[in-house]
């Protein structure tokens, strides 16, 4: 099977339409946001397409982009999100380009695995079955979606397109040796709490999933705060630096990525303890192994195995590698060893035509030449 990613998700192939369903908590509101971002149904705001595979959408969308977005008409907000969207309606564009965020760089960082975070088309929820349990791929997607969220709220702060945030003015403290404060530092405080008020407003029961969801979100966030760093810019003549300016700023998001990457691959395996409280019995996590170093709030956790993801299998979401592109001299989970499960890999060449020996021309534009290179592409039995 062939999975490729179409480039604009709002190009559907149903002949039938569906909708989205809320089955593994925050990540289930991905596919309701994503569904409202990839249709540019926010107001006064224009985005580029998700490049992800097409989203279902159901009869009740078929007058959608001819009118305002309503917080009511996003389906299954739970009661303190419905809340959040209708206080908060003008951040609201900046949740969604979280949710943009966080499937790009999903994509990106599982590029290479047997799961590539691929969205699907024929499943009620956009991930398929993938994220129904408690696995290292559910622990990501939580971390990546929170910590997307918190990102992209934060950057829309500083640049003055929101009226109820702005910069931070509250964690500069004295210059530095031959700098001053200047520019306008961003507020990911503020982001981090918008994430956290509407991600985990869905996580509020007292089982064990909630609480891997609640901590994997936190963890997501955590990893900005923990990547602000101080950014300067030069001023004077001729390119001197006679004055410096800084200021707070968030990482390139890719940095969020890599390091949340890192952190499912090193994620602590916890075991469900239950207990009674007041309330009721209450579900909570401990670390499977005492012998390891437990899990701090920046490391992922999960309690249930992932598949192995070679064959395809609805039951768990796996679409299997088979057809997908390997790399023949790599030994790492790329390669065709064993992304390809043992099966072996198929190889064909490939003709594709690309700009070569170019020459800059004074002044100013580059002319090139077209060349026909032939290229070898191995795929997965």
């Amino acid at each position: 099977m062939v999975i490729t990613l179409a480039q604009n998700c709002c190009e559907l192939t149903h002949s039938e339409p569906t909708f989205c369903r809320d089955t593994s908590g925050w990540a289930g509101a991905w596919a309701r946001l994503s569904l409202f971002l990839c249709r540019g149904e926010f107001p006064a705001l224009t985005l580029s397409p998700v490049p992800c595979r097409s989203l279902a959408l159901g009869q009740q969308y078929s007058s959608l982009g001819s009118q305002p977005i309503l917080c009511g008409s996003i389906p299954g907000l739970v009661p303190k999100q419905l809340r959040f969207c209708r206080n908060y309606i003008e951040i609201m564009p900046s949740v969604a380009e979280g949710v943009k965020l966080g499937i790009q760089e999903c994509q990106h960082q599982f590029r290479g695995r047997r799961w590539n975070c691929t969205t699907i088309d024929d499943s009620l929820a956009i991930f398929g079955p993938v994220l129904d349990k408690a696995t290292r791929e559910s622990a990501f997607v939580h971390a990546i979606a929170s910590a997307g969220v918190a990102f992209a709220v934060t950057r829309s702060c500083a640049e003055g397109t929101s009226t109820i945030c702005g910069c931070d003015s509250h964690h500069k403290g004295p210059p530095g040796d031959g700098w001053k404060w200047g520019g306008c530092s961003e507020d990911a405080d503020f982001g981090v709490l918008v994430s956290r008020e509407f991600a985990d407003a869905r996580e509020n029961r007292p089982d064990a999933r909630s609480a891997m969801n609640r901590h994997n979100n936190e963890a997501g966030r955590t990893t900005i705060l923990d990547h602000m760093h101080l950014k300067c810019k030069c001023h004077g003549l001729s390119g001197s630096c006679e004055v410096k300016t800084c200021w707070w700023a968030q990482p390139d998001f890719r940095a969020i990525g890599d390091y949340l990457k890192d952190k499912y691959d090193s994620a602590s395996e916890m075991v469900v303890e239950k207990h009674r409280e007041s309330r009721g019995w209450v579900e909570t996590l401990r670390a499977k192994y005492a012998l390891f170093k437990p899990p701090t709030e920046r490391d992922l956790v999960y309690y249930e195995n992932s598949p192995n993801f070679c064959e395809p299998n609805p039951e768990t979401g796996s679409f299997g590698t088979r057809d997908r592109t390997c790399n023949v001299t790599s030994h790492g989970i790329d390669g065709c060893d064993l992304l390809c499960c043992g099966r072996g890999h198929n190889t064909r060449t490939e003709k594709r035509k690309e700009k070569c020996h170019c020459i800059f021309h004074w002044c100013c534009y580059v002319s090139c030449q077209e060349c026909t290179r032939v290229y070898d592409v191995h795929t997965c039995k």
